[in-house]
């Protein structure tokens, strides 16, 4: 039910701001303040989005709880959509999910209205973990990889067409 009224609202408020910012500052500034928010939305999102995919890779490196960082990008991705649907409102949602503190409030606010049964990442000490059997065909050690000495010379004999020499 609420998806259908937010299809039904969105595009009759977005049709009432493009008439009356129309109105005001007539159709083709209207339509190149459209265009340029889009643009500028584009360089934005793909900004943060960087800064998003450092923060998710930092918090895999150590082993850190990621869905901070990957609502951050949800909401990154979001953003980007809103900001390339032509409209002002849908502008001014994109433009604000882009904002870090906003982006903090939202998580937190679904933080709060989402549970999460259970989270494990890593290796776990204790009742709970499980080990994989070891396998008798493989044998664990250290190796140097050494330098072909027969990458670095010509063979003698001109080949017989079946290798590259």
């Amino acid at each position: 039910m609420w998806l259908f009224i937010a299809f039904l609202t969105v595009p009759l408020i977005e049709i009432a701001l493009f008439i009356q910012v129309g109105g005001l500052i007539g159709l083709w500034p209207t339509l190149g303040i459209v265009v340029l928010t889009a643009i500028l939305g584009t360089w934005l999102v793909r900004a943060q989005g960087r800064l998003a995919l450092g923060q998710l890779r930092t918090s895999f490196e150590r082993l850190d709880d990621p869905s901070e960082p990957l609502a951050h990008g949800a909401m990154i991705l979001i953003s980007g959509a809103l900001l390339l649907t032509p409209g002002f409102f849908t502008d001014a949602l994109g433009f604000s999910l882009l904002i870090p503190a906003v982006r903090m409030a939202v998580f937190r606010w679904l933080k709060s209205r989402v549970k999460v049964q259970s989270f494990t990442m890593g290796p776990q000490d204790g009742p709970g973990r499980t080990e994989r059997p070891a396998r008798e065909d493989v044998i664990e050690g250290t190796f140097t990889e050494a330098p072909d000495p027969s990458a670095s010379k010509r063979p003698n004999h001109p080949g017989s067409g079946w290798t590259r020499h």
